[in-house]
């Protein structure tokens, strides 16, 4: 005798027990099925044949006893395993068809061949020949909506045949068909029984029984009548083309593990989550709102932060937060003030360090127009003076380097000076105004600058040429102190210490002199700026948090919905791994879609706002960062809803509504 296909012995099935009444299914069954046979299980409606198909087709476990495939003890094989034996040994035939809806005739059939591996091309013209086999040619596209009720039991068979269908498990399979179907369904499997393949028919039909080699009657969990016995030679007779135990022994010993399946799962992943968004479009727009809201709200923020923090560091470039101040100074206190000197402005003006330098000679003195006093800084400056302070002239020009060279008595005075100096005048350019009892002509208005500091108001200055200071109010070449930009804002802190190093080697190694610099300024406001910038993107993570939740909502709603299809992928050979993949590339498509919205609504608000004059500066890391993080958003609210799915029972996921 060769080694049964499937051999029971003393199979036992009991639900409930606890707190709950308990029933036995099955309470003993011994049978074994050969090579070839064709065999129906006859029994009526709570016989327990439905739940010895599960049994046998490795969907269920028995609550005792020993189920040996092809010499193998089942209770000792791994979920993997048994998902490899439903994948690669079984195809299933149900009574209710058990197709996923939202697949066509060619996707449903080819989705066994996904889960073994096998490249799209080669499985793309298996279905195809089988569905052409089974008369179906002109139907591959066709949903089952739109298929008859016979034509998708074909559907279904070809599916059952597409990683080989060694062993069809075929449930009531023309229940649910009218006479001519199922005529036709039982034709098949006759050709098939024929071609080798083991069909195992579950029936209470005893006409659609009759069809078979060898049958079984089943009553109230029991076999009470098995026509093998009547003729022991049956099962030795079988298909000699049929593949034996051995064979598949040995396939299953080898672990024929689903090499490359992972692409095909993710193609098929992807477009299975593709359809169920599009089919469901009204919730799944209401779903995607939270992730659109909150990527959306992150880089928004996150643009409005950094907008408003480069504003207000440009605003504090404008009051010197940049500059270097170099001035003289004492070693200690018995010794006079070091002097810097212009051959010490011109040696630092090339440091590569060095933007600009620009020497100041200054004093605080009366300004007078007609008969109103005022007191003003009044600074000698040559003409960087716009572009070191970022300072404009707003009406009038700055005076020249012909002014600077001639020494001309000329002034550009501050909007303070204008406003309280020259109130009367209309246009104060071309106006004289005394400087310490010198003329001095008005030929431009500094731009307002405000303070940066609550002891001086900016506005209240007068710049001259430096040589008209020099010569014609203070006395001396030499300046009171020398401003100087440093080439690169971010980098102040190098550009004086090389500032200080020359100063040393120019002053034989004296330190009688002093560098300030504002950067510790723009440092606490870029701090500041920063808090803002995280507060602002806190806030708005708080809508991506919301848009996940979203995500985990819909996709246990998702996995309630579907979770016949789930029974449907495990019983074609889905392993928990490939239904965890499954659900979380949805998650995960869902939390995509939403971030490319997401990011497309940040850059149309930003439009917006650049157009009404807001501070704005994206960030690509900001949006690469708001992306990234929608994506994690998916995979681990959706993990949840996945890793329920890839823990269902394939059988109570079958059955469920």
């Amino acid at each position: 005798m060769q080694t049964p296909l499937i051999d029971l012995k003393d199979i036992r099935k009991s639900y409930g027990g606890q707190d709950t009444p308990k029933v036995d299914v099955l309470r003993g069954i011994d049978l074994s099925i050969h090579a070839g046979e064709f065999v129906a299980i006859v029994g009526a409606s709570g016989s327990g044949k439905s739940t010895l198909m599960n049994i046998l087709g490795c969907l269920d476990r028995p609550t005792s006893g020993e189920y040996l495939f092809a010499g193998e003890n089942v209770a000792h094989l791994s979920s993997d395993e048994l998902a490899w034996l439903r994948r690669e040994a079984f195809g299933f035939v149900f009574q209710g068809y058990h197709l996923i809806p939202s697949s066509s005739a060619q996707e449903n059939v080819e989705m066994p061949a996904i889960y073994a591996g096998t490249p799209a091309a080669a499985r793309h013209a298996q279905a195809a020949a089988l569905l052409q086999r089974l008369g179906l040619g002109e139907r591959t596209g066709n949903r089952p909506h739109q298929l008859s009720g016979g034509q998708q039991q074909r559907v279904s068979i070809a599916r059952a045949l597409m990683n080989g269908g060694h062993i069809i498990l075929a449930d009531e399979p023309t229940g649910a068909l009218d006479s001519h179907s199922g005529k036709e369904v039982m034709t098949l499997l006759d050709e098939l029984a024929s071609q080798g393949h083991v069909v195992i028919l579950i029936t209470h039909d005893r006409e659609v029984a009759a069809r078979a080699k060898r049958i079984i009657e089943i009553r109230d969990g029991l076999i009470i009548s098995d026509s093998a016995r009547d003729n022991p030679d049956a099962q030795t007779s079988a298909n000699p083309g049929a593949l034996q135990a051995v064979d598949l022994r040995k396939r299953l010993s080898e672990g024929a593990e689903a090499t490359g399946a992972w692409k095909g799962e993710l193609v098929d992943a992807v477009q299975a989550a593709w359809r169920v968004m599009w089919i469901n479009r009204f919730r799944t727009a209401l779903t995607l709102l939270g992730i659109v809201i909150g990527v959306a709200s992150v880089v928004v923020m996150l643009a409005v932060g950094e907008g408003s923090k480069r504003q207000v560091m440009a605003q504090m470039g404008a009051f010197g937060s940049n500059l270097l101040y170099l001035s003289g100074a004492s070693p200690n206190p018995r010794t006079p003030l070091g002097v810097i000197t212009l051959d010490d402005v011109a040696a630092l003006k090339t440091l590569p360090q060095v933007k600009r330098i620009m020497p100041v000679a200054g004093a605080e003195v009366a300004v007078r127009f007609g008969n109103v006093d005022q007191s003003a800084y009044v600074g000698g400056n040559d003409t960087n003076f716009p572009s070191i302070f970022n300072w404009p002239v707003i009406q009038g020009s700055y005076f020249t380097d012909a002014d600077e060279r001639n020494a001309a008595a000329v002034a550009v005075i501050g909007t303070k000076i204008r406003d309280k100096l020259l109130k009367g005048v209309s246009n104060p350019i071309g106006q004289y105004i005394l400087i310490e009892n010198v003329p001095f002509q008005v030929v431009g208005v500094l731009a307002e600058k405000g303070s940066s500091s609550g002891d001086q108001d900016s506005d209240n200055r007068i710049a001259v040429p430096y040589s008209a200071a020099a010569i014609r109010l203070l006395g001396g070449h030499n300046p009171e102190y020398v401003v100087i930009a440093a080439s690169d804002a971010r980098k102040v802190k190098e550009a004086e210490l090389a500032i200080d190093e020359l100063m040393r080697r120019l002053h034989n190694g004296k330190h009688d002199y002093e560098l300030t610099n504002n950067a510790a300024m723009i440092q606490a406001e870029a701090r500041t700026q920063n808090t803002l910038s995280l507060m602002l993107g806190s806030i708005a993570a708080i809508s991506l948090l919301v848009g996940g939740i979203g995500v985990m909502n819909i996709m246990l709603m998702t996995v309630r919905e579907r979770t016949r299809e789930i029974g449907i992928r495990m019983a074609t050979g889905a392993r928990q791994r490939d239904i965890l993949r499954q659900f979380l590339t949805e998650a995960v498509m869902l939390s995509v879609v939403g971030g490319l919205a997401g990011i497309a609504l940040a850059l149309l608000v930003g439009g917006v706002l650049i157009l009404s004059e807001v501070a704005v500066a994206f960030s690509l890391m900001a949006v690469l960062g708001a992306f990234g993080c929608a994506l994690v958003t998916g995979v681990v609210f959706g993990f949840m809803p996945a890793r329920k799915a890839a823990r269902l029972d394939p059988v109570t996921a079958l059955t469920s509504e």
